[in-house]
């Protein structure tokens, strides 16, 4: 299925022709009929003799439509421009020919409208008017055909040239990732909600559950059809009409996406490739305030051109859009700007979530050229580096890529030392994706993170791990999966909750070890009743309990290991004897005062040797 949408200045004759064409009047409001004028988007449908099906979607001609006119012709794959023989090219042909060569329309044909109204000399001459007006853009040397919407006359052939072309355009890609830009949403009775709208990137099917991007709003496909026939499955290309559940028509508008959940975000700034058409009247400035439009939609925003001031006719500039209102869009989506009912330019979706970037920053442009014009490993590489790591899925849909084959593409990168892989053998949706030198550069942050941590605190065995994670502001999934690849590799080791370099130990200097001697000595010249006031630095108590030497029972008691086993072995037998012990019963059995007695038993409670019951201890 193919969709031709049409284009020229109003009255013309478009919707005359299309009801010629298809048996389909096109205009579907009153006050369109009464006023001999489109005003919004009409549809209509044939079959071509080759059996291709066509959606065609008629726009108006009138400058006050422009912006409906936009919201119809993003999703069609050949345009029937359609001129006017008694008038020939007119302002409206013209705006609406830029506007199709920046949507990079690249397949069509001119529709010479009530030739049979003039002669033949001045047909020659209008048809010279519009190979001039056609020079230099998309739809160049597309032929031209003398036809009557109201006599028929010419009609066959415009269907067998039409149907020809339609060879030649290419299938549109499934990627997986379905996108259905609404342009109409009303209620059918016994049905109620229907949207419509030219699907792409993927298949929609009945039953399957679909997301509102800009709303958020959740909802189910009750039924397909595409020309008021009934599908379980429409593909991408198609004019749709989805039957929705769970949802009010009031809900939404024009401008609206449908896409499955979850993978396509709102967006308010967009780095894009700008190109200002090459004979408007008017420049583009630095914050311009412009309409945009993408898709069906239609938004407010402001031009950042980021390497020049002013963008003049037919220059190209990069640029970024600050929007006030959201729109869902991908990297390679186009786009038109307009002001004052005049099309000023338009271009390519280079980054759909762009942070805010320094004008006139050559690394910057450098990026943007990449992301516009380079290879897909090329994207893939500056998509992951904006953002890493960046997770699988988030990087298919950032640079609007197929699946399996960016997924081949980072196996082999990977495998080429271009990117580094988290925790996954196999690449897939929830892998997280470093490039070589930015995984590097986080290696060598933990690293020097670790160094200068023993060096400040060489007598502790390491670092928390929950503090160095911090330090990096990584997730703990993220954390760990880097952990797991350092260990592997040899440049730290991982105990518990401490981590510390390979090469680490924490040993005591030969002015330390003195200090130890003395301090031990001390604990053990009263071993039950330690003195609790000796001056001493805490990173050697904290040493000395690591290394198991003494044991810190409370902030303010702290016994020999020897002497705390001692008592720990002399409590268990009284227990075992009596049944249980008291705090009176330590102090009395190791002559010693109820604090210590008191934050002996404490200690022991919290390592789980003994229980409290009541007054009493017993063991577990």
């Amino acid at each position: 299925m193919y969709v031709v949408g049409t284009a020229g200045h109003v009255d013309h004759g478009k919707s005359t022709l299309v009801e010629r064409l298809t048996g389909i009047d096109p205009d579907r409001f009153a006050e369109e009929k009464e006023r001999g004028m489109t005003i919004d988007l009409g549809f209509a449908w044939l079959d071509l003799p080759s059996g291709n099906q066509v959606s065609v979607i008629d726009v108006p001609g009138h400058e006050r439509f422009i912006n409906n006119m936009l919201a119809g012709v993003g999703g069609i794959d050949l345009a029937l421009i359609v001129v006017g023989a008694d008038e020939s090219v007119m302002p409206q042909t013209r705006e609406h020919l830029a506007i199709l060569d920046l949507l990079q329309v690249k397949h069509g044909l001119v529709a010479l409208t009530k030739s049979d109204l003039v002669d033949n000399d001045w047909l020659e001459l209008v048809e010279g008017d519009i190979q001039e007006a056609l020079k230099g853009t998309t739809l160049e040397g597309i032929p031209v055909l003398r036809v009557s919407g109201v006599t028929g006359e010419g009609v066959p052939s415009l269907i067998l040239k039409l149907d020809s072309l339609l060879q030649d355009v290419p299938t549109k890609r499934s990627i997986g990732r379905p996108r259905l830009p609404i342009d109409r949403s009303f209620t059918v009775q016994g049905f109620g909600t229907v949207v419509t709208g030219t699907l792409t990137d993927g298949s929609l099917r009945v039953g399957t559950e679909m997301e509102l991007v800009l709303s958020g709003e959740k909802t189910r496909i009750r039924g397909l059809q595409t020309h008021k026939r009934n599908q379980t499955q429409a593909f991408p290309g198609n004019r749709v009409a989805a039957n929705l559940s769970g949802i009010s028509p009031d809900k939404i508008s024009r401008g609206e996406v449908m896409a499955a959940p979850g993978w396509l975000n709102p967006t308010t700034a967009v780095d894009v490739s700008l190109r200002v058409v090459a004979d408007s009247q008017f420049p583009i400035s630095h914050n311009m305030f412009v309409t945009v439009h993408s898709g069906s939609n239609e938004v407010i925003g402001k031009v950042r051109l980021l390497d020049k001031q002013r963008s003049d006719p037919g220059d190209i500039t990069w640029a970024q859009l600050k929007l006030n209102s959201p729109i869902a869009v991908v990297k390679g989506d186009y786009f038109v700007v307009r002001s004052n009912r005049t099309t000023l330019g338009g271009g390519t979706i280079v980054d759909a979530h762009a942070r805010r970037h320094r004008r006139m920053h050559s690394p910057t442009l450098g990026r943007l050229e990449i992301m516009s014009k380079g290879s897909e490993r090329d994207i893939i590489l500056k998509t992951i580096e904006m953002s890493e790591p960046c997770e699988f899925g988030e990087l298919v849909s950032k640079a609007n890529l197929e699946f399996d084959d960016t997924k081949h593409m980072i196996e082999q990168m990977a495998s080429d030392s271009l990117l580094v892989v988290l925790g996954q053998k196999v690449v897939r949706s929830g892998a997280y994706i470093y490039t070589k030198t930015g995984f590097d550069s986080v290696v060598e942050e933990v690293i020097k993170y670790l160094k200068d941590y023993h060096g400040k605190f060489p007598l502790r065995k390491g670092v928390p791990k929950e503090e160095v994670r911090s330090r990096l502001g990584m997730t703990l999934q993220i954390f760990n999966q880097i952990l797991v690849m350092l260990v592997k590799n040899s440049n730290l080791v991982e105990s518990g909750a401490i981590i510390r370099l390979n090469e680490h130990s924490a040993n005591f200097s030969k002015l330390h070890q003195e200090v130890v001697r003395q301090y031990i000595s001390l604990l053990e010249s009263d071993r039950f009743s330690p003195p609790t006031d000796v001056m001493i630095d805490p990173e050697v108590v904290n040493a000395l309990v690591d290394q198991g030497k003494v044991v810190r029972v409370s902030n303010s008691v702290t016994f020999s290991t020897s002497a705390y086993l001692e008592m720990v072995n002399g409590i268990s037998k009284y227990i075992n004897e009596h049944g249980q012990i008291t705090i009176a019963d330590v102090r009395d059995i190791f002559e010693t005062s109820r604090k210590y007695a008191l934050a002996l038993m404490d200690y022991l409670d919290k390592q789980r040797v003994t229980r409290r019951v009541g007054d009493v201890r017993i063991l577990r």
